[in-house]
């Protein structure tokens, strides 16, 4: 008998670069050099303060469930953080530790959204955004964006899209997959855009600490009422540790932790124990030396692939991605990354996975390797296009 799930799960698309992940890996399995420019994860492994503070953690016993919010210390030097890196002060009361941001975004998607109602997003943009908005029963209104707009929503794209199942924006800076990053003064006009519809304005700033030559502005310098998802993954380098936060309006709070307490109970103990050791000046130190490894990588790889004939209109200011325009090249996204694996066994991400507009002309580089590594991807890149053009 054939089953019928839910036309939820239906409507949650795969990620497209899965199919080539699992082709690259087989290609690495059988004995060849793969070199993956496709996944957004950092090469570094966690630091080693961190590690040293997990390990204690569970000799220590840590191991029990937390409080839904997460452990009050953490959220305490989550609010210092905020008070050292941006000047504000934030009560940690309004600060709840979430699995990963994914959970964060899963809170503030089950909080702010009712069945069939919406919220605005950037297209190109992350796909999980608009698929936990599925989830929930609501949805996503993909907003077309450029390199005129900087790949960012504006106050102006609000008042154009906005409509009466509209309830919210989401924005992101820095971007993925484009790098862009929203200023002082566009965080509020996008506040003032949705404060003026009695709507939510929610910002993913999971990327923070990933700048080059510039800090990222918070929304809640311009906007105390926002709603902030960020994560221990890509600055703190913890990915597999599964930790995020989300910063609330204190009117929020109560609601978002009975929303805890029935998703997940808690977040990791052992992870909230070991993330303590991220605000150490030690740790941070060694992110900030991570952060200029990874500005090097970019000043490599954009120019060598402007040099090439990729077109990427708009410098990236943070995270670790480059959006790149083939249309130099023809062909479409997903057949010109399937030929750099199989000729080069060279993978990165096709734009079909980062929504619809202009996807099938887009794709990206993660510069998540070592500048030799980036190098030697270059090359490759040079040869592939020579094959794919021959």
């Amino acid at each position: 008998m054939a089953h019928t799930y839910s036309a939820r799960s239906r409507a949650i698309e795969p990620f497209h670069v899965m199919a080539l992940l699992a082709r690259a890996n087989e290609l690495q399995a059988a004995g060849h050099d793969v070199i993956h420019l496709e996944i957004g994860e950092p090469d570094f492994t966690t630091a080693a303060p961190i590690v040293a503070a997990g390990q204690a953690a569970l000799a220590a016993g840590h191991t029990r469930y937390t409080a839904a919010r997460g452990l009050p210390a953490l959220r305490e030097a989550i609010a210092g953080f905020y008070g050292q890196r941006y000047g504000l002060s934030i009560d940690p009361e309004r600060i709840l530790i979430t699995p990963g941001g994914s959970g964060a975004l899963l809170l503030a998607s089950s909080l702010l959204v009712d069945p069939g109602k919406h919220w605005l997003l950037a297209d190109p943009g992350y796909p999980c955004n608009r698929h936990f908005l599925r989830l929930v029963e609501g949805g996503a209104q993909l907003v077309p964006v450029g390199p005129e707009v900087n790949y960012q929503l504006t106050a102006d794209l609000v008042d154009r899209y906005w409509d009466k199942d509209t309830v919210g924006a989401l924005v992101a800076s820095p971007a993925n997959p484009t790098g862009t990053v929203l200023g002082r003064d566009e965080l509020a006009g996008l506040s003032r855009a949705t404060r003026e519809r009695h709507g939510h304005l929610v910002v993913d700033e999971i990327y923070h600490g990933l700048t080059y030559g510039m800090d990222a502005p918070s929304v809640l310098e311009v906007d105390d009422s926002a709603f902030v998802l960020n994560s221990f993954s890509k600055y703190f380098g913890m990915t597999g540790w599964r930790l995020g936060w989300l910063v609330a309006p204190p009117g929020a709070v109560a609601d978002l932790e009975k929303l805890a307490q029935n998703l997940y109970i808690s977040a990791p103990s052992m992870a909230q124990h070991a993330a303590l050791a991220c605000f150490q000046p030690e740790t941070l130190a060694i992110f900030e030396e991570r952060r200029a490894e990874f500005a090097r990588r970019r000043d490599y790889l954009l120019p060598a692939l402007r040099e090439l004939g990729f077109r990427i209109a708009v410098e990236p200011q943070g995270a670790f991605y480059l959006y790149a325009d083939i249309s130099a090249f023809g062909g479409d996204a997903f057949a010109f990354c399937r030929h750099f694996l199989e000729t080069e066994h060279l993978a990165f991400t096709p734009g079909l996975d980062f929504g619809r507009h202009l996807a099938g002309h887009h794709v990206r580089f993660a510069y998540t390797q070592s500048l030799p590594r980036l190098e030697e991807a270059v090359q490759r890149i040079a040869r592939g296009l020579r094959s794919w053009q021959g």
